[in-house]
Formats: C-alpha cells, sequence, structure tokens
C-alpha cells in the first residue's frame, strides 16, 4: 500500500484546480463534461495513486468537493462520498501503459468532428505543421496518426481499445464523437500537449474545409 503525504496530495489538487480553472475559461468543460487527473507518488510493483476529478461537478466553480485520490483500480483510497470520474478506468489504462504523471480529457467541438471524419480511417493524419514539435517530433515534413478509438457507453469496453491503439511516441488518443485524451510527465507537459492536439484538431478540420 502506497502511503501519501497530506502534502502531496494538497500538491495535486492545487495542480488539478489550476489547471481546471485555465480549461474552463476556454469552455472545454461543457456540461460538466471531462476529467483530469495528476499521479501522486511514484509506481511501484503496479501499484499507483492519482488524484481525479470528481463525477458530474461543475468545473467552471471551485468547490473542496472537486478532486478525490484513487488508486491503480480506480478505487478511492481514503473514505469519501464523491464518485471518481466516469471514465476513471482510461486514466488507470493510460498510467499502466506510460508510466505519465498527468492525464487530460476535454470535449470541444473541433477534436469531436474532426474525430468522426477520420473514425473509419482509426487516426487522424497530421503532417508538416509545426505544432508536432510539441510532442518531441522534430524531423522536416513530420507526419503523425493519432489514434481515434471507437467510444461505449460501456467504459469497460473502451479500456481494451486503448490498450490497443495507444502509440507511446503520441501522447494522445481521440475517443470517437467524444473528446481528447492527452498525457505528459507532468502537467505542464500534458497541458502543453492537449494544447497542440486542439490546435491540430482545428487545422485540420479548416485545411479539409478549404480543400472541399
Amino acid at each position: 500500500m502506497i502511503t501519501l503525504s497530506s502534502e502531496q496530495k494538497q500538491h495535486a489538487f492545487q495542480q488539478l484546480r489550476s489547471i481546471k480553472e485555465q480549461f474552463a475559461a476556454r469552455h472545454w468543460f461543457p456540461g460538466t463534461s471531462g476529467n483530469l487527473s495528476v499521479r501522486v507518488g511514484d509506481i511501484a510493483d503496479g501499484q499507483f495513486q492519482f488524484a481525479i476529478t470528481a463525477s458530474g461537478k461543475d468545473k467552471s466553480v471551485h468547490t473542496p468537493e472537486d478532486f478525490l485520490l484513487v488508486n491503480e483500480n480506480g478505487v478511492p483510497t481514503d473514505a469519501t462520498s464523491l464518485k471518481p470520474s466516469a471514465e476513471t478506468l482510461i486514466h488507470c489504462e493510460i498510467y499502466r501503459l506510460t508510466g505519465c504523471g498527468a492525464i487530460f480529457h476535454v470535449h470541444t467541438v473541433f477534436n469531436s468532428i474532426v474525430s468522426e471524419l477520420y473514425g473509419d480511417q482509426g487516426y487522424v493524419p497530421v503532417q508538416a505543421v509545426e505544432l508536432i514539435k510539441a510532442f518531441n517530433i522534430w524531423e522536416e515534413n513530420a507526419r503523425i496518426e493519432i489514434p481515434i478509438v471507437p467510444n461505449y457507453a460501456h467504459i469497460p469496453s473502451i479500456v481494451p481499445e486503448v490498450t490497443q491503439s495507444l502509440n507511446p511516441s503520441i501522447p494522445g488518443i481521440v475517443l470517437r464523437n467524444h473528446g481528447i485524451y492527452a498525457w505528459g510527465a507532468d502537467s505542464f507537459e500534458a497541458k502543453r500537449h492537449l494544447e497542440a492536439f486542439e490546435f491540430l484538431f482545428e487545422y485540420v478540420y479548416r485545411m479539409d474545409l478549404l480543400r472541399k
């Protein structure tokens, strides 16, 4: 059992509060959607804990009930009446597969439209756009393929799709007609990656319109 200090927990909650405030100002959490998490402490023998947004909360305001801690199985580690986000199991799997430090998930018009446009293809293709460098991909005329996985109402059914499609070199995965999950070594890097993905989704959408 991993033991965390009160300071570690409060630091994680403060990081999430700051990110939540910034993303809410961009209207990235319509209708209480989206979820954010930050890993607290190390991963040891497959065990870890992370702070995550509570389910069903208005992310445009701050309350004492915004966040809670869960373990690698998505189970709360402290006594609480709060429920973790319905998509916590997806966070669990991404942490397990990547060892990342933070995962941010938002629903936007552009990521939803692009996921449908390219859903049958299974990925969003992007080539020769400057923001690809945000993922530490520096080669000339670089091309990336951002994975798209099916979206199911039954969240556990999504997890094996994530396992199969996740590309370690691309720090994000899109649920079709749902939203983007982006991650990084810490909250700063995860935020950078998410912002880059959102720019690229809008670029792809607008470029497709120009070509028609």
